[in-house]
């Protein structure tokens, strides 16, 4: 068996169903197959994959070592057939796009259907990562466009082009003191101060976000109180709105999730704001196609605000 992604999903499969007979049904192939394949994987390691004395059936600490070369081998094939998809065939175009998972969740769905209808040759290829790690994959060539927020910080090389942007909250949940049943907040209502000095839930230190949180704090001078950090910023506000803690997040991730009784404390913009933007590099020769995704996110309507 030499396909990597074959291979993960006959294990995956097996560890799920704890049955040699029920798995090979579920992957349409014979239980003799199945059992001589394990088998004969076994044999070429010298080693057992599979605890299979007793249900569920769990991996081995040889098989965990097996399982993760698998995956690392699947990535790395992956990575070379989208590396070679845009020489491979020269009747389509291939535009990489590198942005932060949480912010592409908004941004991507209000851009890419359009302009996809008016360029079906288009292939697109998303790299989601911390802003960082976009700004030095779009310098390095590795993509052709950034998608981030907060323009200013931009590194040096890179062209950006702005649009719309977004509105910030501190989020108070029910179990808060400070909770206000059937209450919209007014800035009016709270002390901002005070309310920063309660404990919180934030997303860690490399989120784009997180920066311009650090800089409220020190524009307030507290001392932030952080109960926890994920390394989503979606994660860190369900988890301020399900009571672990107050979060300071943005209408676009509000939007999106449940329902739930809390109170949205309104942030001065001018103490905190976010802007969005994509961003080329400098001086780059961009296709036209590239040009019309620019364009694109130009005419977007990326305005977001909890009414």
């Amino acid at each position: 068996m030499n396909d990597p992604d074959i291979m993960l999903n006959y294990l995956e499969t097996l560890l799920k169903e704890s049955n040699f007979t029920r798995a090979a049904e579920h992957l349409y192939i014979s239980q003799p197959y199945l059992t001589q394949l394990i088998k004969r994987v076994e044999k070429k390691l010298g080693t057992t994959i599979i605890n299979r004395d007793k249900v569920p059936f769990t991996l081995t600490e040889s098989g965990q070592i097996y399982y993760q070369y698998l995956e690392n081998i699947s990535a790395q094939r992956h990575q070379l057939a989208n590396a070679l998809e845009r020489f491979s065939n020269q009747q389509e175009e291939v535009i990489r796009i590198a942005i932060l998972e949480s912010l592409g969740t908004f941004l991507l769905p209000k851009i890419l259907p359009a302009f996809l209808t008016k360029h079906p040759q288009v292939k697109i290829q998303i790299a989601e990562g911390f802003p960082h790690t976009s700004e030095d994959r779009l310098l390095g060539g590795d993509v052709d466009c950034y998608m981030g927020q907060t323009p200013e910080t931009v590194a040096q090389g890179i062209d950006t082009y702005i649009n719309g942007g977004d509105v910030y909250y501190i989020v108070i949940p029910e179990n808060s003191k400070f909770y206000l049943k059937d209450h919209i907040l007014d800035p009016a209502d709270y002390d901002p101060k005070e309310l920063l000095q309660q404990p919180f839930v934030l997303s860690n230190g490399e989120s784009a976000i997180r920066h311009q949180v650090n800089g409220l704090f020190h524009y307030f001078r507290v001392q932030p109180n952080i109960r926890m950090t994920s390394n989503s910023v979606i994660t860190a506000t369900k988890l301020a709105v399900n009571g672990v803690g107050f979060t300071i997040s943005s209408a676009s991730i509000l939007k999106r999730l449940e329902h739930l009784p809390i109170n949205l404390y309104p942030l001065d913009p001018r103490q905190i704001k976010l802007t969005y933007f994509i961003g080329v590099r400098r001086g780059a020769d961009l296709s036209p196609a590239l040009k019309d995704l620019v364009e694109a996110f130009q005419a977007a309507e990326l305005q977001e605000k909890i009414r």
